[in-house]
């Protein structure tokens, strides 16, 4: 997703990264950054909106729309932040 990012809006750095064969690393690293900050995010937000396993145990259907709702935000987040930055 980042690749393609770059191709549109960075041609010459993506082309630095291809020509010095650190393209690979780079994403990889990106990748690794971007997971970690969706993981913070989503224990952030889930722990401001009481989603938690009482919740879960309450009401299974009120804990996945919780989730789902948490989960769309902080993949929206690591986008706009990382990805597509």
């Amino acid at each position: 997703m980042h690749k393609a990012y770059l191709k549109k809006t960075n041609s010459l750095l993506l082309n630095h990264l291809i020509l010095t064969g650190k393209l690979h690393t780079y994403l990889a690293d990106l990748d690794e950054q971007a997971k970690e900050r969706y993981r913070l995010i989503l224990r952030q937000m889930a722990e401001k909106e009481g989603v938690t396993e009482g919740l879960k145990d309450q009401s299974q259907w009120e804990w996945i729309k919780a989730m789902n709702d948490s989960v769309s935000h902080a993949e929206e987040i690591v986008k706009s932040e990382m990805i597509n930055a």
